[in-house]
């Protein structure tokens, strides 16, 4: 880590308790780039279609023993 990284990182680690979370928040958020502005209305059109899906009955639902079994399988390889 540089010098100046670690002069940083020691003044960050003597911020309160609510100063710390809220500046790793905008550290982590500054990695993201430029915001999507249509984000929102999408994730909003995705769960309007995913609850009209649950309410008609189209939606393939699992159980959540059948859930954890496949993470398991599919993605730690169990």
């Amino acid at each position: 880590m540089a010098k100046s990284a670690e002069t940083v990182l020691a003044d960050a680690l003597r911020l309160d308790l609510k100063g710390r979370p809220e500046l790793a928040k905008e550290l982590l958020a500054s990695l993201d780039g430029p915001a999507d502005p249509d984000a929102a209305s999408e994730w909003t059109d995705e769960v309007r279609r995913r609850v009209a899906a649950l309410e008609s009955g189209s939606a393939e639902l699992e159980s959540w023993d059948d859930a954890v079994g496949r993470i398991e399988r599919d993605i730690l390889g169990r």
